[in-house]
């Protein structure tokens, strides 16, 4: 039976992050069906930081509880240059980290990835085994990631996580998710991230067309049903199962994503 990796990312942007309650939220959620968990480096008020510290005693406690795939993250506006955004890398259970394509406009913020950041942060991650998931926010990041891998060693398979939902980038549509889903190279896996997300439908779609991991959690929304915001992330990755079983799917285990993905489990 076909498998979807479902990816949490639990800890919403400038909110506070308690670890001990963030990895008992975590353990329920891979419990009923998560397999990643995308962290950012944040202090414990929630704001961004070059300090992996606090970020390394979540993961920790998330670790002590369950074996989830450990996703790392090396985005997220802030004043951080790229070799700061890349501190996460060096925490030594990390096996998948983000690797941004390009630059946006994100919300009202520009979210700048230039060329030398792309190759900088592909190199750090190809050098320590680890699996790059190239957030793409347009069409145009597939060429630059091409351009990037043409001219430095790169990961196999290539990972491309489509973000739609912010403001000023491909928004959640069926035609916009067609459309970008079709450059994505016939020899790569992808999956979706909706910000913003009030329904369930474009995941669904998303699942249909193909996608290997879908992301779900507070960082990108609370949603759970029509008037409702789910109160922990496990509540929202309990409707992603029954949504993916509903479909005739199952949601993969950690190791069955290490094995989809071909990661190095630490």
């Amino acid at each position: 039976m076909k498998k979807v990796i479902i990816s949490l990312a639990p800890v919403q942007a400038g909110t506070s992050v308690d670890a001990v309650k963030l990895a008992e939220d975590v353990e329920k959620s891979v419990k009923l069906g998560a397999a990643m968990c995308h962290l950012h480096c944040r202090k414990p008020d929630g704001s961004l930081t070059p300090d992996i510290s606090y970020m390394s005693e979540c993961f920790d406690e998330i670790l002590k509880r369950t074996d989830v795939v450990v996703q790392a993250s090396t985005g997220g506006v802030s004043d951080m240059n790229i070799q700061d955004r890349c501190n996460p890398l060096d925490y030594p259970k990390v096996e998948s980290a983000s690797l941004n394509g390009g630059s946006t406009n994100l919300g009202e913020a520009v979210y700048i990835n230039s060329f030398d950041d792309i190759r900088y942060c592909a190199d750090a991650v190809y050098k320590r085994g680890i699996l790059p998931e190239t957030e793409v926010f347009d069409i145009g990041m597939l060429h630059n990631m091409a351009v990037v891998k043409s001219e430095q060693p790169f990961a196999d398979p290539m990972l491309f996580n489509l973000v739609f939902g912010h403001k000023g980038g491909m928004q959640p549509t069926p035609e916009m998710l067609a459309a970008f889903r079709s450059f994505v190279p016939s020899d790569a896996l992808w999956g979706v991230t909706h910000f913003g997300r009030d329904n369930w439908t474009f995941l669904a779609a998303a699942i249909a067309m193909g996608a290997t991991v879908v992301r779900v959690g507070f960082e990108d929304s609370h949603y759970l049903t029509e008037g409702i915001e789910a109160e922990y992330n496990w509540q929202v990755v309990e409707k992603l199962v029954n949504l993916i079983r509903a479909m005739g799917l199952e949601p993969a285990t950690p190791d069955e994503a290490r094995q989809m993905l071909n990661l190095r489990k630490r």
